[in-house]
């Protein structure tokens, strides 16, 4: 997988530019912080696309606090369409079923056939929940919702940073991203899959509650996943078979790992791990789900490796420069690196 991946970022060269930083970039990204935790105790997690870009884009003009609005401008240009398409793919899931019964039996029987040996004969989702859920909520129900929340922010604040740093980075991210929702979407429709809890109220498997929420209780925040709720209501259950979670947990962690110091990588590794955890253990996935979805993070890398390099070649013999973007990908812009680590335009 290693030799498809795009390489490590260059160290900067850029002259520092002392204009943005500082004060004004901490009252700032205080400010920011502030009206996030109160509208999110007031309306609910930000796990809209919609409204997770409208946070984000904020963060990134409170972190650039200073610059010409032009500059925070270009932040939508390039973002709109993702927003876009990840409306497209949020709505398209509805739909993935059309009316066909879910596929869930073979899933339940994938899952005993690796795991039955250890867990007698369950699935590992009912195992764990006959060991660790009780009625009262515990230190690990808290974790669960906080990892199962950070689906919905991860992979977008990352795409964030990529953009603030190195646009060029920015769309190899995206690039991949994108091929990876593409690639889940095409299977929902092509297979759509039912999780553990769907299984459970059509009698498919024993009793299993859906409590990838259930931790905010212990604080009190009664309406902090307010949305989080809404959105799973929403959902369509078929969309289980990959599972997405982990897949953009995995993608994430590889992407950054060659950049990353290698004492960091257990760190980076247990969030994919945790994902995993989460998901089985709230109900929402089978770890065959899991395993496939990882396997999709693979093919992404592969394929879209390979196509930018065939891109890269095509280039070439034409006489144009080798390191252009493929076709609908973003041209590189400059970009000056902050004193703090930022990036302006």
């Amino acid at each position: 997988m290693a030799v498809v991946t795009e390489p490590p970022p260059p160290v900067p060269t850029d002259t520092p530019d002392p204009s943005v930083g500082g004060r004004r970039r901490v009252t700032a990204m205080s400010v920011w912080g502030v009206a996030f935790v109160v509208t999110w105790l007031a309306i609910g997690l930000p796990t809209d696309p919609a409204y997770a870009f409208l946070w984000i884009w904020a963060g990134t003009v409170a972190w650039n606090w200073g610059r010409p609005w032009r500059s925070h401008l270009r932040f939508a240009r390039d973002w709109i369409p993702v927003v876009l398409l990840l409306a497209v793919y949020n709505l398209s899931r509805g739909f993935a079923d059309n009316g066909r019964t879910p596929h869930a039996y073979e899933l339940i029987v994938a899952d005993r056939l690796m795991f039955g040996w250890a867990t007698g004969g369950e699935v590992p989702t009912v195992w764990l929940q006959q060991h660790l859920y009780q009625p009262d909520v515990r230190w690990w129900d808290v974790l669960v919702s906080w990892v199962y929340f950070s689906h919905f922010v991860v992979t977008l604040a990352a795409a964030a940073v990529l953009w603030l740093r190195s646009r060029e980075r920015w769309g190899a991210y995206m690039r991949r991203w994108g091929f990876l929702c593409a690639a889940g979407l095409v299977t929902y429709f092509a297979y759509p899959a039912a999780p553990p809890w769907w299984a459970a109220q059509n009698g498919l498997l024993s009793e299993v509650a859906r409590i990838s929420t259930r931790g905010w209780k212990e604080f009190g925040m009664h309406g902090a996943g307010n949305l989080l709720n809404a959105g799973q209501i929403a959902s369509n259950p078929v969309a289980a078979m990959p599972s997405l979670h982990t897949a953009w947990a995995l993608f994430v962690v590889l992407f950054f790992l060659r950049s990353t110091r290698r004492r960091w990588w257990p760190l980076l590794l247990a969030y994919p791990l945790a994902m995993t955890f989460t998901l089985v253990y709230s109900g929402e996935h089978y770890v065959i789900d899991v395993l496939v979805g990882w396997a999709y993070v693979g093919m992404t890398f592969l394929v879209v490796g390979l196509a930018e390099r065939a891109w890269r070649a095509h280039r070439a013999r034409r006489g144009a420069p080798a390191d252009g973007p493929p076709p609908g990908g973003p041209a590189p812009t400059p970009a000056t690196v902050t004193p703090a680590g930022g990036v302006g335009r």
